[in-house]
């Protein structure tokens, strides 16, 4: 018989305790990476509105309505039961009050969001006995306290009926109300036994279930759309309908509410192809591409778990303006304003030096000088920098030796055209003007005659300042 040493009994005690504090460390870290949530992907809500309305008790295919739908909504939950960032909620009604009351406001919140909250649904499912009416709008109207504040969240909401509404509400309105308030994403509804397409289409999406295989089908169906990986591109066109254009902001929009859901910068992946984008697909989408002008992109809709190519014609070129020379900085502060030719609208704001991207087609482009320049027809061309040069401004300095009202004009083509008034507060002020011919008409404050209005006319060159002196 071999007896252990007090050093290798030691030793033994020390190998124990090592391999003790690994296992629990292992178990630990394992119950962590299971219960984990990322918490920059949102949230999934999904709030189950179940019939348990008198009905239910009808016979259908192997069994009862009620225990069918019971014993396949189960299946399901279980199948979610280790899915990350996701939680359950179930809303019954007709359940409490028996058909012969018609009691309208027989709806209730059985088992509210919470994590890790499959087991209750379930036992809740088992012990529902149906008795009583059908009110489908309250039930959807009520759904809106159901779901909790969230920043982060997804909420859809899964009907399961057998039937209509029969409390003389409104779940078109209810749905769209919801919606609008941004509280949840088109309901989906499955039809029990019996097509109610007609009256629930405007409800949300709705699915048939004339079967038992047809609701495990749309049970799974409704999951797969919900959580399935969703993905999509947008391919900005050029003139040759290639997808070469990129770095432009693009938002998406849900259609249904107009909320802003993403913003993002389009962008061209390692492989020069427009990159791919992780969208939730059950909104309906309104993209808006903001070239300029804005491109928009009207009932975009995803395919679940599938690829999605979202095209959009935006080919673009640009516009620059340049002084004839860099003497002059202070003319690059000058404000550009561009509308498409013939339109009022303004477009955009540009300034000198500094090239701006817009559709291919004609602007008119208007620069806030004095005097101003007005250029009509402009035209833009695919991937073309059309650049324009304006002649570099003077400065008139101005020196008025008395306070007093005037008015400063261009002279051209034999007119005169007002451009400008003279400051009443000072006797002198400096003015950087276009290249060309001018007159100041002016009179002192102190002058009480309209005829002793006084005119003084000078010219102003590139890069150069004229002192302009109205005598007394």
């Amino acid at each position: 018989m071999y007896l252990c040493t007090n050093w290798e009994n030691m030793l033994l005690k020390r190998f124990l305790g090592v391999l003790i504090i690994v296992l629990l460390c292992g178990n630990m870290a394992w119950s962590q990476g299971k219960n984990a949530v990322d918490k920059s992907v949102p949230l999934t809500r999904i709030l189950f509105i179940y019939d348990a309305s008198n009905s239910m008790w009808g016979d259908w295919q192997s069994d009862k309505k009620i225990h069918i739908a019971n014993r396949l909504l189960s299946k399901m939950i279980d199948s979610l039961e280790n899915y990350p960032n996701l939680e359950l909620a179930l809303r019954v009604y007709g359940h409490q009050k028996d058909f012969r009351l018609y009691d309208c406001s027989d709806t209730k919140l059985e088992v509210p969001f919470a994590p890790d909250n499959h087991l209750k649904i379930k036992q809740k499912l088992k012990s529902l006995y149906p008795k009583g009416t059908t009110p489908i709008a309250l039930s959807l109207e009520a759904a809106a306290d159901d779901f909790p504040p969230c920043n982060n969240c997804k909420n859809v909401i899964v009907l399961i009926t057998d039937g209509i509404e029969e409390c003389k509400g409104d779940p078109c309105a209810a749905s769209q109300a919801l919606q609008k308030k941004g509280i949840v994403l088109k309901p989906f509804i499955i039809g029990i036994g019996a097509d109610f397409g007609a009256v629930f289409d405007c409800v949300g999406t709705y699915i048939d279930a004339s079967n038992e295989i047809d609701l495990d089908y749309a049970l799974m169906s409704v999951i797969r759309r919900v959580l399935d990986e969703t993905t999509c591109q947008v391919n900005l066109l050029d003139i040759n309908q290639l997808p070469t254009e990129s770095n432009v902001n693009m938002s998406f929009f849900n259609a249904a509410n107009g909320n802003l859901l993403y913003n993002y910068i389009h962008t061209m992946n390692a492989r020069g192809v427009p990159d791919t984008l992780y969208l939730d697909p059950m909104p309906e989408y309104h993209v808006k591409i903001h070239t300029i002008p804005p491109v928009s992109i009207d009932s975009v809709k995803l395919i679940p778990g599938k690829h999605t190519v979202i095209a959009a014609d935006a080919p673009q070129g640009k516009i620059l303006l340049k002084m004839s020379s860099s003497k002059n900085n202070r003319f690059q502060i000058i404000p550009i304003l561009v509308r498409q030719a013939g339109k009022n609208d303004i477009l955009n704001i540009q300034y000198f030096n500094t090239p701006d991207r817009y559709l291919v087609g004609k602007y008119d482009v208007e620069v806030l000088c004095l005097p101003r320049i007005l250029l009509k027809g402009v035209e833009v061309s695919q991937s073309h920098t059309t650049e324009i040069r304006i002649p570099n401004p003077g400065f008139a300095e101005v020196q008025k030796n008395d306070l007093g009202s005037g008015s400063l004009y261009v002279l051209r083509d034999g007119k005169e055209e007002w451009i400008y008034n003279l400051r009443e507060d000072n006797t002198s002020e400096s003015i950087l003007l276009q290249p060309g011919n001018y007159k100041i008409v002016f009179r002192r404050r102190n002058e009480y005659k309209t005829i002793k209005t006084q005119e003084v006319k000078f010219v102003i060159k590139s890069d150069m300042t004229t002192s302009v002196t109205i005598p007394k």
